[in-house]
């Protein structure tokens, strides 16, 4: 069974909130999942100014250390948690040696 740490959305019409679950990936969205790790409010409350995140580290770790994979989004917090290593902001492209050889054979200019 493939698990995502995914939002579940839940507020009303313009005022989003999301709960932070672990679902099976065939699930619909807001389907019923496996567990609740936290909750995510995308508008900075007005008093505070900031936007509020809860999650449960121990049991976000545990998923993420039987395989579930997390979405972009949840993927994004959990790196500004510290949960996961940031990713690479350019990510090194693997090309073979006959395409780098013909790339570099391109780019010379001939006489």
């Amino acid at each position: 069974m493939a698990v995502r740490i995914r939002f579940a959305r839940h507020g009303v019409r313009n005022n989003p909130f999301f709960h932070i679950v672990a679902i099976n990936a065939r699930k619909k969205r807001d389907g019923k999942p496996l567990e609740k790790l936290g909750t995510y409010s995308p508008h900075p409350n007005i008093k505070e100014g900031a936007k509020h995140i809860t999650l449960d580290f121990a049991r976000t770790k545990y998923w993420l250390g039987v395989g579930a994979q997390p979405t972009d989004g949840v993927r994004f917090l959990l790196e500004r948690a510290g949960l996961l290593p940031p990713r690479p902001l350019h990510p090194k492209v693997k090309r073979s040696p006959a395409a780098a050889a013909a790339s570099s054979a391109e780019s010379q200019p001939k006489a």
